[in-house]
Parts: C-alpha cells; structure tokens; sequence
C-alpha cells in the first residue's frame, strides 16, 4: 500500500481534510460494493423456504429475485449522474442509509406482493449505492493507488457472487432466532448502516465541476428499453410466455435504437445526454464493454445454473450447494490477489490468458459431465470450477482499470455508472438466457445434457472475450 493508504493514528469525528481516498475510505467503498452484488445472488438459495412461508408462487417467485436485479439495472446510470452532480459522498451515505431500510422492510415483509415491492424499492437503492464506488475510486485516486483499488473492486464483484450462494444457504439452515430466509435480508442492516456511518467519517467528497440537468428523455427511454427485455426474460418462462411477453421483447430494439438517437442528437448539441456516446469512442472503454457483456453474462448465468443443478439434479441441501462452489471462489481470490503484479508485467494479456484458463474449466466441467453423470459430485466438479474460477479472477481483475482508464474525471459517474449497468445488466441477463434455457431443456434433455448445453454457450464467450482481448491496449493505466 502507498503512504496514502495508511491508517491515521488517530480516529477523527471530522470529515477528512484532504481529498484523497486513506484505506479506512476505501474498505467503506468496497463495503458499500460487497452489500449490492451480494444481494443479486444471495436469495435464490432462500426462494424455495419463501415459496413455503409465504405461498408465493412460481410468477411471484421469480419477482422476488427478478424485482431487484431490474430495479438496479435500469437505474444505474442515472444514479452515476445523480452522483456527479450532487456529490458522490452524498449519495453513497442516501444510497446506503436507503439500502438498510429497503433490507428491514424485506425482512418484515408480510405477504409475497410487499417483499416483491420491498426488492424492488432495494434494487433501487442498490443503484444510488453501487456507481458512487467505481466513482469515487476514480476521482479521489491515482497512479498505483486507483489501479490496486480497482483490481481489489474486481475481485470484491467476483467473490461477492459465490459468498452469496454459501452464506444464503448457510443463514436459512441456520434460522437464526426463527428467521428463516429473513436473516438473509436483515443482515444487510446493521452492515449498511456502519457503511453510512464509516462514509461521514472517511470517504471524501468529489462531484463534476459542472451540475448538469437529468437527461428525462435518455432516462425513460433507457429505462423502457431495459424493462422490455429483462421483464419478459425473467418472468414470461413463469408464467407461460403470453403475449404481451413477446411484444415486450418485440420492442427492445425499437426502445434501444431510439435511445441511441436521442442521446446522440443531444451530446451533438451541446446537452449533456444520461450517456455520452462519444465515451465509447475511448478504445478502453469500447472494447472492454464489449468483454464485460460475456463475461459477466457467463458469470452470472453459470452461477444460476450451477445451483440449481447442485439442488435439484444433485439433491444438496443449500448450505451443500454453496460450499461446492468454494474451490472457484479460492481460485477467483488468488487469482485476484496476483492480478495486479500481473498486469504491470503483461498488460491486457492477463484478460487473454484468463479467456483461455476459464475456457479450460468450462471444458473439463463439460468432459466431467458428459462421461460419468451417474457419479457426479461436488469432488469430480472441483477441477473444473476451480480452473474457471481463476480464468474469471484474471480476466475481472483487469477489465474495471481498462475500462475506466481514460475516462476523464468530470465523467467519473456517468463513466461508472455505464461499467456497473452493463456489469449488472449482463449478470441478469446471464440467468435469465442461460438459466430459462437449462431449465426449459432439463425435463427433455436431461439436466446432464442440458448443464452440458449451458457451459458450452459460455464456452463459447470464452472464445469472444479472447478474440476481443487481443483488440485492447496492451499497456493498462
């Protein structure tokens, strides 16, 4: 760690002095990281102990996990400007203060229909709370510093994710003073609130030079368009697929190409647009948003994917199912933990190496299937998932620093809020593709042939993130 990133001697009540990121500001923005990306996955463990206490129902079900992941979706850009203009300090203490009482109002929920309002409400919140981080880190560090915070924010995001598949199981086995899949939710609350608390204290305050108005037309626009594909994604295998579901994803292009056009027409104006296209005019920025859509779509669906294979095709229990996902979490946080140190020596390569280390597991998890289904375990997986494992950790490690390397300062938010979207929007897009597509061909294909299927179409974004990785600068900022 640089001297920047020393403890104080001291615990001061005041707000720091200087305007730089100290460790106790960076392990409250990180906290603030963890919370979000823990909650995508941490339910799915819970639903079917929800399904039971609450009489959900399949539609309803899907809403709960659904209603969040839309929510933080739609609104992560927007929650970047907020951001930029306001004060991302502030809107990371609302974002977190807002995030605890969303996960109380999630654990008290009394009915399905008010959990699915209390998700969405923390979806919502997740959305101030996440871009603030990259943000911040962005604006407050440089040289050596932001890219260590960087890469320890990619292997927050990574191993997030599996915690979240152990620790859910582990809280709702546990029914902890009769709580059941409460717990899952009320822990985020003392957590939020000390990562409100810790903020006044250590995160120092940036913000664009220049407030700008809220884009309102980019922003409806950018909401309609992601409501009409991730909606009909997530809930139409639910409930039967029925028109109204397919007009939806009819008018995604439409929605997506107006969007564009709007946001063009205004940045050519001079109007500051909800995202400046000419962003992606940085290569960095460019060809590592085009890594990020497989990658995290990959990710993400191979998670969904592997739980309830591990549940239903293996028949673990929860807190079982979690901890066979263990050897790619390890493999995921050394691999992190090397990043770094890799990348000052070879670049962008790491990304390409990683394509090709993850592409390995998914390979051997596929041989491991299809030969011998019959005696498939959590041991003949850990091969497989632990190589997958570090080939994610080296390509998720790199791809935040590349892409908000050039990103200019001013465009901190809107630059962090644009990565966090597409992080989250491909994360959900991932279960909702991969994990409708296994769960439609199991009772036809078989789980093994249709798990077989699911890790060959992530394969196969193995081969795209290798090809576009040989595209980007090879020198990372």
């Amino acid at each position: 760690m640089t001297q920047q990133l020393a403890l104080p001697q001291t615990t001061p009540l005041v707000r720091p002095a200087t305007s730089t990121l100290g460790l106790a500001g960076l392990v409250t923005v990180l906290l603030g990281a963890f919370l979000p990306m823990l909650d995508f996955f941490i339910v799915n463990v819970a639903l079917p102990t929800i399904d039971h206490d609450l009489a959900a129902g399949p539609a309803v079900l899907e809403l709960v996990a659904a209603g969040y992941g839309i929510a933080f979706a739609v609104l992560l850009v927007l929650g970047g400007r907020l951001g930029d203009t306001f004060g991302r300090r502030r809107l990371f203490i609302a974002g977190a203060a807002l995030f605890a009482l969303t996960s109380l109002l999630c654990g008290l929920a009394p009915s399905a229909w008010t959990l699915v309002a209390a998700r969405v409400a923390q979806g919502a919140s997740a959305a101030l709370l996440l871009p603030q981080v990259l943000a911040t880190i962005t604006a407050v560090s440089s040289g050596p510093q932001r890219a260590r915070a960087l890469s320890i924010y990619g292997a927050v995001g990574g191993v997030s994710v599996v915690i979240g598949q152990v620790l859910g199981g582990m809280l709702v086995s546990a029914d902890l003073f009769g709580t059941s899949w409460r717990a899952v939710f009320l822990l985020n609350v003392p957590f939020a609130l000390l990562t409100a608390a810790l903020a006044v204290v250590y995160v120092p305050e940036s913000r664009s030079p220049q407030a700008v108005k809220v884009d309102l037309p980019g922003t409806v626009l950018l909401t309609a368009a992601l409501l009409a594909l991730f909606v009909p994604l997530m809930e139409g295998r639910a409930v039967g697929w029925p028109l109204w579901s397919w007009l939806m994803l009819g008018a995604f292009p439409f929605l997506a190409a107006a969007f564009l056009f709007v946001e063009r027409r205004a940045e050519l104006s001079g109007r500051v647009p909800l995202v400046p296209l000419s962003l992606l005019r940085i290569p960095e920025m460019r060809h590592g948003l085009g890594i990020a859509v497989p990658y995290f779509t990959g990710f993400g669906g191979f998670m969904f994917v592997i739980a309830v294979m591990l549940q239903q095709g293996l028949r673990l229990g929860p807190v079982a199912a979690g901890w066979a996902l263990v050897p790619m979490a390890v493999g995921y946080f050394f691999a992190s933990l090397s990043g770094p140190r890799l990348i000052s020596r070879f670049g962008s390569r790491v990304i390409t190496a990683g394509a090709v280390v993850q592409g390995l597991g998914l390979a051997t998890l596929i041989a491991t299937v299809l030969t011998d289904w019959a005696h498939f375990s959590p041991l003949r997986m850990l091969p497989g998932v632990a190589l997958a494992g570090i080939g994610q950790g080296l390509i998720g490690t790199p791809l935040f620093r590349v892409v908000l390397s050039k990103v200019p300062l001013d465009r901190a938010g809107v630059g962090s809020g644009v990565l966090a979207t597409t992080q989250q929007s491909s994360l959900a897009l991932g279960v909702a593709t991969l994990g409708t597509l296994f769960l439609t061909l199991s009772p036809s294909l078989g789980i093994s042939h249709a798990l077989a299927l699911a890790l060959a179409l992530q394969l196969a974004g193995s081969v795209v993130i290798f090809g576009l990785s040989t595209r980007l600068p090879r020198s990372v900022g």
